[in-house]
């Protein structure tokens, strides 16, 4: 079986991303890290839709959830790390998502072009 690389750092993504919810839990935290844990889980969800898409076209409309999704994830770990909510360092969740995100994008850019040329 081919390896898919979005599906796999989706899926390790949202691992990370369940341990900080937990992290934040602990923090009483319960605002953020529930945007953050549904957000963050979605991204892979959405991918994992995509795979099983019935068209090309629902291909690219689920992936490009996905990366709605991925954007709205990294304005919640910027809005933790910026704010003084925690002390939880996000550094690498941030370069995470930013890997997903441009991966998303160019796939997403790449399925769009394909689409309008045949």
């Amino acid at each position: 079986m081919k390896k898919n690389v979005i599906q796999e750092k989706s899926f390790d993504f949202s691992l990370s991303i369940i341990e900080l919810f937990k992290k934040l839990k602990a923090e009483n935290e319960f605002v953020i890290s529930k945007q953050l844990l549904r957000s963050g889980t979605a991204i892979g969800a959405n991918i994992e839709e995509a795979t099983t898409g019935i068209s090309r076209k629902d291909f690219i409309a689920k992936l490009s959830i996905s990366s709605k999704e991925a954007r709205e994830t990294r304005y919640w770990l910027k809005l933790l790390k910026f704010s003084s909510l925690t002390e939880i360092n996000v550094e690498k969740e941030l370069y995470d998502i930013d890997e997903i995100i441009k991966k998303l994008t160019s796939i997403v850019k790449t399925s769009q072009l394909k689409s309008s040329n045949g």
